[in-house]
């Protein structure tokens, strides 16, 4: 089977691609000759998700998946969410994302978070979407140089180093993007047999 992943992320992609059988091949927008930045101007990451998933069958006519993701601090009322990507601006610089969470959490004790996928699969007709969340919390300094954006701040609950800190094989086995992507997989799976 032959999917497109709605991602120009080379992180996402190389995440995705290191969780799926050899079964199923994984096609990037890049593959297919969408090279345009996809309108993601949904108030929800599922319906962002949704949105990504239902430009590409609409425009490429390929069935596809598109993921959204957020990070969710509780004692932010679940800032940056849906605007993760952008939560320091437009520039989408992770490093200034970092730096205004920990500034905005300075003097607050109460640092849960939990990071939330959402994928929407796209096939023929009909949209499905499956999510995966990672509770955790926010560490008091960026540590690690594994992963990308959030990773170097964001603790999984039961482990004491950052995703960014953690072996991408453990952390593709027990993210929030791994989790919606298990779903999906099952899904995939019960569906073709």
């Amino acid at each position: 089977m032959k999917i497109v992943f709605a991602t120009n992320n080379p992180n996402k992609l190389k995440d995705i691609q290191s969780i799926v059988p050899d079964s199923i091949t994984i096609v990037s927008l890049k593959d297919i000759g969408c090279d345009e930045d996809i309108p993601e101007t949904s108030p929800t990451i599922e319906e962002n998700a949704v949105q990504k998933a239902t430009y590409v069958k609409e425009q490429y006519g390929y069935d596809c998946f598109a993921d959204d993701t957020g990070l969710e601090i509780i004692a932010l009322n679940n800032e940056p969410g849906v605007y993760s990507a952008r939560y320091a601006g437009s520039a989408r610089d992770s490093k200034a994302n970092i730096a205004k969470v920990l500034t905005n959490l300075n003097s607050i004790s109460d640092r849960s978070a939990r990071f939330k996928t959402v994928i929407a699969l796209q096939l023929g007709e009909t949209t499905h979407t499956f999510t995966g969340i990672c509770e955790g919390s926010i560490n008091q300094d960026p540590k690690g140089d594994q992963g990308f954006g959030y990773d170097p701040i964001f603790i999984p609950k039961g482990y004491k180093e950052t995703f960014a800190e953690l072996p991408a094989s453990l952390k593709n086995k027990i993210s929030h993007r791994a989790k919606a992507m298990q779903k999906l997989l099952t899904f995939i799976e019960e569906d073709l047999s």
